[in-house]
């Protein structure tokens, strides 16, 4: 494995981080592994040195938050052997006030995801969206006296435009409180949309980007084909996933295919290196349902893509509408 800094911050982070929210109560979706199926996984990303792990108060109702707080306290020696991240902003409870980045929230949720967590703070705490309904001077300082107060070590952020991401970070450095470190954001092969705006700003500023959806949602592993049935009970039961990508993705996935076929690669590997070697790229963020597909992205680290497969890689790219801001 190796480790990166998280943008310029001094936050040392492994090259894959293990997204959590595949793990949680299965009675409630039936793609989710409850923690017993979840451990050889995590135990997995341990052993080969992964130690950048990340999950939101909402995924599975907090059940996820339990179960990687468990895991983690059981397969590393010291809390400090590893980076916890957490998210906030989607409904929790059923109550007005829970949900959004108002002042109340922010600081009743970093205490219930600490005790769900079983830990005393999380080293980066992350609005998980944007929330048009609350000033973002609020949010920032809210953001500011969790980081005061010893419960968050560092803040980030996730999907939003590039003005909204400037404003935060204006609003915070003016006042001389928190500034975000990380930006989780929609970015892979068949979404590049984040190139325009998001991805330069980033650079320029010193932010890491730790993608979300690194393989567009399984698209870019290769399983599927145009016109196929899901093949798995993830990708069949996925909405979101039918309605982000489209038909016309499918030249990017040939490609990808085609380049990892020469390689003697799998596909998934291919997709995660190309995402490894953007400027800006800390981490993406890897969910895992099998231990093979938790290989496959350590594996990736490890390869390099000459410019002549890059370029076959990028060419089918079509732009896209904004997904993954709401």
């Amino acid at each position: 494995m190796h480790y990166t800094r998280l943008g310029s911050s001094g936050l040392r982070v492994s090259r894959i981080c293990l997204g959590m929210m595949t793990y949680g109560d299965p009675d409630s979706l039936e793609w989710l592994l409850g923690e017993d199926a979840a451990e050889p996984i995590v135990r997995r990303a341990v052993e080969a040195g992964v130690t950048f792990f990340d999950t939101a108060d909402m995924y599975s109702g907090g059940v996820s938050e339990e179960i990687t707080g468990r895991l983690l306290r059981k397969l590393f020696a010291r809390r400090d052997d590893y980076v916890l991240a957490t998210k906030v902003y989607f409904p929790t409870g059923p109550g007005p006030n829970d949900r959004g980045l108002s002042r109340k929230h922010v600081l009743a949720a970093i205490d219930a995801s600490l005790t769900r967590l079983g830990t005393d703070h999380v080293d980066l705490y992350q609005i998980h969206r944007w929330d048009p309904e609350t000033p973002i001077e609020e949010t920032m300082e809210a953001l500011h006296d969790v980081v005061r107060a010893g419960k968050a070590r560092y803040i980030g952020a996730s999907s939003m435009y590039a003005w909204q991401f400037t404003k935060a970070q204006h609003i915070a450095e003016a006042a001389g409180w928190t500034r975000f470190v990380s930006m989780q954001n929609h970015y892979n092969l068949v979404y590049r949309e984040e190139e325009r705006e998001m991805v330069p700003l980033c650079l320029d500023q010193g932010v890491g980007v730790i993608p979300w959806s690194p393989l567009a949602r399984g698209l870019l592993t290769g399983s599927r084909h145009r016109g196929s049935r899901p093949s798995t009970v993830r990708s069949g039961s996925d909405r979101l996933a039918h309605a982000m990508y489209e038909d016309a993705d499918f030249d990017i996935v040939d490609a990808v295919r085609a380049v990892a076929a020469e390689r003697g690669l799998p596909p998934a590997q291919l997709a995660l290196a190309w995402l490894l070697g953007r400027p800006g790229v800390s981490a993406p963020i890897v969910g895992a349902s099998k231990v093979g597909h938790l290989d496959d992205a350590i594996a990736a680290v490890e390869v390099s893509l000459s410019e002549e497969e890059t370029a076959r890689l990028e060419a089918p790219y079509r732009p896209h509408r904004i997904i993954g801001h709401s």
